[in-house]
């Protein structure tokens, strides 16, 4: 095979598996909703975590090889684990009780946003005009999202709802400024399994704490639900995003993630029946629009 050919074929792959990711992450928001109906949230997540990590390790052992983390890495580990896994998870399936997913997804997104500001107050990048116009875009999205004539700022629920994807966004972002200013000794998949394993462990302790001991409606379709979510939505996920990130570039993968939202809102609709209000599709536009906008102006995407 010449070499322009494997090129071409492993392409192919790797945009195969980055719609796999897309499709996977965004069915991911509507299936955690629809975990709600048979067991607690915090719950929820971390028997989808107990799951993933299972599946990360022998996706390590068979496939990619089982590697320690490198001392060096530890704290971008940890504050992965802390940020994104534990408390962006809590936090989002907690607001999954009030908010419907397709909008927790587009909420969840508004870290894409965010991160770019925190890099340049902690890590000294330079925000060019594309990102300041895709940021204008984005928060015209969260205006189109919480517009005074359309909120009901009277459902205590939805607003804690609301609050609670904001700042977990913002806590994704806080991990994504760390991530970026890490100097990684090992691969992000390297770690995935002993992330999955702190994650796994600190997240029972909050279950424990919170919610007590775990009270789950167990049948074929909560199994179902909960499979998905630790194997394909998040760990086979997780080692797909790995292998196609590093063979794609990086504005490419950047801008074939947009897309994550947009099927959330189609998914929670076929499966949920959350028909998508106007806001909801002007605000996914318009942040969708930002985020490319600030991902193509911007070597480092």
């Amino acid at each position: 095979m010449s070499q322009v050919a494997f090129e071409s074929k492993r392409n192919t792959r790797a945009l195969v598996l980055l719609m796999v990711v897309v499709l996977a992450w965004g069915t991911m928001w509507p299936v955690n909703k629809a975990l709600l109906a048979y067991m607690p949230p915090i719950w929820s997540v971390a028997l989808r975590t107990y799951i993933s990590m299972l599946t990360l390790f022998a996706i390590s052992l068979l496939v990619t090889g089982l590697a320690l983390p490198k001392r060096q890495d530890l704290p971008v580990l940890v504050s992965m684990v802390v940020l994104h896994m534990v408390a962006f998870t809590i936090l989002s399936q907690l607001a999954l009780q009030w908010v419907p997913a397709g909008r927790s997804a587009v909420l969840a997104y508004t870290s894409v946003l965010w991160a770019p500001i925190g890099a340049a107050l902690c890590l000294g990048e330079t925000l060019s005009r594309r990102r300041i116009l895709g940021l204008g875009f984005g928060i015209l999205g969260l205006v189109a999202i919480f517009n005074p004539f359309t909120f009901d700022w009277s459902d205590r629920g939805a607003v804690a709802g609301n609050a609670l994807l904001l700042l977990a966004a913002m806590l994704w972002a806080a991990s994504i400024v760390h991530n970026r200013g890490h100097a990684w000794r090992s691969t992000p998949f390297q770690l995935a399994p002993w992330q999955a394993l702190l994650a796994a462990v600190l997240l029972t302790l909050a279950a424990v704490s919170i919610e007590g001991p775990p009270v789950v409606s167990w049948n074929g379709r909560s199994l179902a639900l909960l499979l998905f979510a630790g194997i394909a939505g998040t760990a086979l996920a997780y080692w797909a995003a790995a292998v196609s990130s590093s063979e794609l570039p990086a504005s490419t993968t950047s801008l074939g993630l947009l897309g994550t939202p947009a099927v959330s809102v189609a998914v929670a609709l076929l499966l949920l029946g959350e028909a998508p209000t106007f806001p909801l599709v002007l605000a996914l536009v318009l942040l969708i629009g930002g985020i490319a906008v600030g991902a193509t102006g911007s070597r480092r995407a």
